[in-house]
């Protein structure tokens, strides 16, 4: 014997049919409400500017780290030789000649 199940989703704000189920959070908790199109293009509208502001969070929970761009690695090693210091050929600088560089400015 074949079922058929239809699942029919309705809007939270509404009562009307909703097109889509739309996932957010905000104060450490998530949410989920199902939406039709124009509520569901509302809501993604207020939330824009916040969203914009905001920093993006990874799975862990934790937010993303913004870095600065490091400077040229080659530039770093020309500089540290034209004043003495040893750096390696290739591979990683030490983090001394990098602090070095950055302080000299």
């Amino acid at each position: 014997m074949a079922q058929r199940v239809v699942v029919t989703l309705s809007d939270d704000i509404d009562g009307g049919e909703a097109a889509e189920t739309v996932i957010f959070g905000i104060d450490g908790k998530s949410y989920e409400i199902d939406l039709n199109e124009d509520n569901a293009e509302r809501l993604r509208d207020i939330f824009a500017p916040y969203k914009e502001a905001a920093r993006r969070q990874s799975r862990s929970g934790r937010a993303y780290r913004r870095t600065a761009v490091a400077p040229d690695p080659a530039a770093v090693r020309a500089w540290a030789r034209s004043r003495g210091m040893e750096v390696p050929p290739r591979g990683r600088i030490p983090k001394a000649v990098y602090e070095a560089f950055n302080a000299a400015g």
